[in-house]
């Protein structure tokens, strides 16, 4: 530039072709007062006045394509888009202007990916990002490796639209590069479809131009020329602009001479310009910003910066070439469209795949079949409450504690009730009523378990009661535990239920909650939508905290009730003749919820295995309680239908509260009379003792004597035979005493089972054994 500025002839104007060398010459003319005319120089940075002061070009500004971009997008409803782009400074200033009127009108770039070179990564990155509306702006060997990175990653098709620059030769694709490993066929596959927007660089109508040529005749004799100097059959770089350095050309002929009239005026030449002299070069810039022509590029004229006001075209290529689809009017803003677009796919693709949310439900089989069963228990346990109120007044149903029963019945059925509402989901109800649907499954599932299980509970603690003081203290009477105390107990697990679940309910009540999950392909519709499976849950903010609470208060319910069903286990007792059914009812409840509790938490993400588990849990322990509490009372019912022969059946001795007592009264005594019988013992023991004494003293005596009376008379008496031996002191050879056993049968279902042995013919006064008398 230097040596063109300062060797001869005297420079007036400047020309140059693309942006990069234009940036340099327009910001540095201006120290010369030189007007700088560009033909080829699209970058939107070159529309900065205060940079470029005496820049002018005929080809427009890059961003006169993202208006049309922008209306494209309308057109078709695309309100995503992704922007790859070469790291050049024209491409750069082009995006920060699209990315600024997209935000204008609404629409979201989802992603913007940049390369020097090596677009590999940036197409990569794209398909990652799920880009389906993308523009690309790049130079056109650039434009070549993208395009097999396109292929390459399968980003082409009905599911893509790929915006180029239009500015491209018609065979740009098909040229030959050693850096790329795509075939022609492959390049023109991925090219398929893609739409380019360009500056109108030549005039569609044949009206004559300011040449005297129309447009058409103007391309005529420049294919005549290239041809003479040898392209037949291709185009070189920059064909396209052709119209446009041909109009530049007229523009600052057009241009100086004006600039030559204006300075007649003031006896001065152009001749007379130097780099120093500001007038000339003001009158210079002064005529080329109101230069405005018929060209054979179309209408020429300029902005206030320096632009030239142009048409847009969109172009389709379609089979490898390129198709007219329409203009743009940058001044009117209006859109025509003279040919339709014409999709690989029948119609415009969308600008992201659509995820369609698909709710996982239960299955409505499994469902109805859960509903059934526990409709059928729920039916079941009524009929039982009824037996239990119609039959209530027979003796084997009146020493089982029927109010418990009857309450267990109740939790029972809310438990079944509980089933049904646990397979509610978005089938049957809103998501605003989804909620509703959780906290009746929280109360009516927890009220229910404890009605049911607490009600077990207490009678299987009644039983553990009565047979512990019985144990511990024979001697003192059992005492009747009062059913007040039973009823508190259960009433104080109802409160904390219901203390724990309004304070959930209230400070934080159960939402409902989306679980997604991975994306699955939509094997029925088109590979733009892809469902996205998601599944309900019941939970709320600090949901692992109320279930640690429940969990916790319930679990050691459980394991204090497994411990005195274990402890009871072959007690039976007339105030509760079936605690050995409600204990094994109590063994198979716990053993179900220790298993079913953390197995739920295992599997809720799989909806039919943790409904169906928690179903069979729940259905399982009902029937199971129920048939285990009532079975032997419908059987005894069904076989001795009369109130007379049941005495026996059920519990082997049912007595009447009278002979309870008499019961306990014959246990005092018969502990009594063995304390007595005991001490009487111990005395025998110890009068024998001293019997056996008195016995050897005597015998030593007698010895002596006879030895004696031996010496005498050489004979002895022999012993009284009759006389009686301390060996025949026995405790049956003394006086009749009497005698009262109670043997207690601890393993009958009454407990009252007795053997008595009694004689009347002694006193306790027989008892008195003294020495005088042995």
């Amino acid at each position: 530039m230097y040596d063109l500025l300062y060797n001869p002839p005297q420079k007036l104007m400047l020309l140059c072709g693309c942006s990069i060398v234009c940036t340099t010459v327009g910001e540095a003319a201006k120290m010369w007062n030189l007007v700088v005319v560009s033909y080829g120089a699209s970058s939107p940075a070159l529309s900065n006045r205060a940079r470029f002061e005496t820049f002018f070009r005929t080809h427009p500004s890059a961003t006169v394509h993202n208006p049309t971009r922008i209306r494209i997008f309308q057109r078709f409803g695309w309100k995503r888009v992704a922007i790859l782009q070469q790291a050049e400074e024209v491409f750069i200033s082009t995006v920060e202007d699209l990315e600024s009127r997209c935000k204008e009108e609404g629409i979201e770039i989802i992603t913007r990916q940049s390369f020097l070179t090596d677009p590999t990564d940036a197409v990569r990155n794209l398909r990652r990002q799920d880009a389906r509306i993308i523009i690309g702006l790049f130079y056109v060997a650039e434009a070549r490796r993208v395009l097999c990175e396109i292929y390459k990653s399968k980003m082409f098709g009905k599911q893509y639209v790929w915006f180029f620059i239009g500015w491209y030769e018609d065979n740009w694709y098909r040229v030959p590069d050693k850096q790329i490993n795509c075939t022609i066929d492959q390049m023109k596959e991925a090219a398929e479809g893609h739409l380019t927007t360009e500056a109108l660089m030549l005039n569609q109508d044949s009206k004559r131009t300011i040449s005297g040529m129309t447009s058409q005749e103007f391309i005529q004799r420049l294919d005549e020329e290239l041809i003479k100097d040898g392209y037949n059959d291709s185009k070189p770089e920059g064909y396209q602009e052709a119209p446009l350095a041909y109009d530049a050309i007229w523009a600052v002929a057009l241009a100086l001479d004006k600039t030559m009239k204006q300075l007649e005026k003031s006896n001065m030449k152009l001749e007379d310009f130097n780099y120093t002299n500001k007038f000339i070069a003001d009158q210079i810039y002064s005529a080329m910003n109101s230069t405005s022509f018929l060209g054979v590029s179309g209408s020429v004229a300029f902005s206030a910066k320096g632009d030239r006001i142009a048409w847009t075209l969109i172009e389709q290529m379609r089979d490898g070439q390129y198709h007219q689809l329409g203009f743009y009017d940058t001044r009117t803003e209006n859109l025509s469209w003279s040919n339709e677009v014409v999709w690989i796919g029948g119609r415009p693709p969308r600008d992201q795949t659509i995820v369609m949310p698909q709710l996982r439900n239960v299955s409505l089989p499994l469902f109805i079949g859960m509903g059934v069963v526990s409709i059928l228990g729920i039916i079941i346990a009524i009929g039982l409450l009824i037996f239990t109120i119609v039959f209530g007044s027979r003796r084997f149903i009146e020493l089982s504690h029927p109010v418990c029963n009857m309450i267990t019945l109740i939790g029972i059925i809310m438990c079944l009730l509980s089933v049904i509402f646990l397979g509610i989901d978005g089938r049957f109800v809103t998501p605003t009523q989804y909620p509703i649907v959780c906290q009746a499954r929280a109360w009516i599932l927890t009220v229910g378990f404890t009605l049911a299980y607490g009600s077990m509970f207490t009678k299987i603690w009644r039983v553990h009661r009565i047979t512990t003081k019985t144990k511990h203290d024979p001697k003192k009477k059992i005492s009747r535990v009062d059913n007040r105390k039973l009823f508190g107990m259960l009433g104080v697990m109802i409160a904390m239920d219901l203390i724990i679940l309004l304070v959930w309910q209230i400070l934080d009540p159960l939402e409902r909650r989306i679980e997604r999950f991975l994306l699955e392909e939509n094997i029925n519709e088109d590979e733009d939508i892809r469902l996205e499976p998601q599944l309900e849950h019941c939970e709320s903010d600090n949901n692992i905290i109320w279930f640690g609470i429940l969990y916790g208060y319930k679990g050691l319910l459980l394991i204090f009730g497994i411990f005195l069903a274990y402890e009871t286990r072959s007690i039976k007792v007339k105030q509760i003749n079936d605690s050995r059914y409600v204990g094994m009812s109590i063994y198979n409840v716990v053993v179900l919820c220790m298993i079913t509790a953390p197995v739920t938490l295992v599997i809720s993400s799989q909806q039919d295995a943790s409904f169906a588990f928690v179903a069979l849990a729940i259905i399982f322990c009902c029937f199971l309680s129920m048939a285990l509490v009532y079975g032997p009372k419908v059987t005894e019912l069904i076989h001795h239908p009369r109130d007379r022969a049941e005495s026996r059946h059920l519990t082997d001795s049912l007595p009447s509260k009278e002979e309870e007592e008499k019961h306990q009264k014959l246990i005092a005594e018969n502990e009594e009379l063995k304390r007595l019988i005991a001490e009487q013992e111990d005395k025998i023991r110890m009068l024998n003792h001293r019997l056996q004494e008195k016995r050897a003293q005597q015998v030593k005596t007698g010895v002596a004597q006879d030895g004696g009376e031996k010496g005498n008379n050489g004979c002895s008496a022999p012993p009284d035979s009759s006389a009686p031996t301390i060996e025949s002191l026995t405790f049956d050879s003394l006086p009749a005493i009497q005698k009262e056993v109670v043997v207690v049968d601890l393993n009958s279902d009454s407990a009252i089972t007795v053997g008595m042995t009694r004689s009347t013919r002694a006193s306790p006064s027989d008892f008195e054994l003294s020495e005088s008398y042995l």
